[in-house]
């Protein structure tokens, strides 16, 4: 009981004195400045970068969705063609950094050469008409399979290695021999000549086109004709009648185009022309001018003179040689047959020789004819005056009295070809003929 009063009593005087003394006010605090001035704070952490604008309903908000999805559309589609071109650019790059590298390695031929050799698969020898024979490489991109001994080769402008082959093995001065469009002459435009047309038409036509004829009567047909007069008398007109007649394939060459710069491109041009020939049987090969090759050999220190004569034996190889050249006839053509090397004329090699003499009265009555059948003549003409003069006029120079009166009326606007103008052009062609230049011209 003691110590309950007494505590009770404690209790007491805490009241009292507690509530003897004044409640104390609290004292005004202003808050603490901003740690940045000037500067808003930016929000960090979670809830600052995850917080969303509010989207309001707006009207139309389906076709804005559907108008978003269409360029979403395009945007994948953009997306996978660069990255289909950023995975196809690298094999690009790649297939043309190996066709420069070909390219550059190809470089400019420098010439056509012919492969003498193959030493294996990546080696052979080769030589061209301006150096010696070459122990080369080739190129690993050349087809192998078209690749034989004898064939036209493309060579290194460096190192004359093998980069390439010609599809077409013939010499481009053989291809531009053969005659594609036939002539206009025909046999009716060679004035008189009868003989002639039947000795050639005997000797290279109907062994063509009727070889079973000489089969039957056991005889081999002539091999080769020679056609030689004087200039003028229809020799080369007759071979253009001849190409113009069959339908064999017709070579021209000159004899001057068989005399080459370097050494042995001769022979090697005659080789091409039989070998094309022999290829495009049944064929006629015509040598115009043949006296340029085909004079008489001698001994000769010049360089240029062995050359021509080591090219006219070719031709007589090919001519009668080893190999048969059953459907393949040479004609040939000069001016001076005297000046020819008997070896090219003799029996074998050729057969006939068919001389083109000066006309006579009735062949140039008959050129006359022809030169003047299209010629608007006046009715005072008298062609027959010019027939029967001792004149020597050939074929050409017939032609070329009835060009040149024709000229002569033009010259006074006359549509009509008078005797006078006649009279005159048979004046100049043989003043022009036998003077030649005037003289004291160029003195």
């Amino acid at each position: 009981m003691g110590q309950g009063q007494s505590a009770d009593g404690g209790d007491g005087a805490d009241g009292r004195h507690g509530r003897g003394k004044k409640k104390e006010k609290k004292k005004y605090v202003p808050p603490a400045p901003p740690m940045r001035v000037g500067k808003k704070k930016k929000k960090t952490g979670i809830e600052g970068s995850t917080r969303l604008p509010n989207v309001a309903p707006q009207s139309k908000c389906k076709l804005r969705m559907l108008k978003l999805e269409r360029v979403k559309d395009y945007l994948l589609m953009e997306e996978e063609f660069v990255g289909n071109q950023e995975r196809l650019k690298p094999r690009e790059e790649r297939d043309e950094d190996e066709q420069s590298k070909i390219d550059e390695m190809r470089g400019a031929p420098m010439s056509v050469g012919s492969l003498e050799e193959i030493i294996d698969d990546t080696h052979g020898i080769v030589s061209s008409s301006i150096g010696p024979e070459y122990y080369v490489n080739i190129a690993s991109f050349v087809d192998k399979s078209q690749l034989e001994p004898g064939c036209a080769v493309l060579l290194h402008h460096k190192n004359s290695a093998v980069v390439g082959t010609l599809a077409d093995d013939v010499d481009p001065m053989v291809s531009v021999m053969k005659v594609d469009k036939a002539p206009l002459e025909s046999y009716a435009d060679v004035g008189g000549l009868e003989d002639q047309i039947q000795e050639i038409k005997e000797a290279v036509e109907l062994p063509l086109t009727h070889p079973e004829l000489y089969e039957d009567i056991g005889i081999k047909p002539p091999k080769g004709v020679i056609l030689y007069g004087a200039p003028g008398t229809g020799k080369t007109l007759l071979a253009k009648a001849v190409a113009n007649s069959t339908s064999a394939t017709f070579l021209r060459i000159v004899g001057s185009e068989l005399i080459q710069k370097y050494l042995g491109d001769g022979p090697k041009l005659v080789r091409e022309l039989f070998r094309v020939a022999d290829e495009m049987s049944p064929s006629i090969v015509f040598m115009d001018e043949i006296d340029a090759v085909g004079t008489k050999r001698y001994d000769s220190q010049s360089g240029g003179e062995r050359e021509i004569q080591r090219t006219m034996l070719e031709l007589l190889n090919q001519m009668d040689g080893f190999d048969s050249r059953g459907d393949v006839k040479v004609i040939m053509a000069t001016n001076r047959i005297e000046s020819l090397d008997p070896a090219l004329l003799r029996p074998g090699r050729i057969d006939r020789k068919i001389e083109f003499p000066l006309p006579d009265v009735k062949t140039k009555r008959h050129i006359f004819n022809i030169h003047t059948g299209r010629m608007n003549l006046s009715a005072d003409v008298q062609l027959e005056e010019f027939v029967m003069a001792k004149d020597e006029l050939s074929g050409a120079d017939i032609k070329a009295l009835c060009t040149e009166a024709g000229l002569l009326a033009l010259r006074e606007r006359r549509m009509q070809v008078t005797h006078a103008d006649f009279s005159k052009a048979k004046e100049k062609v043989l003043y022009k003929k036998k003077e030649g230049v005037p003289e004291g011209m160029f003195t």
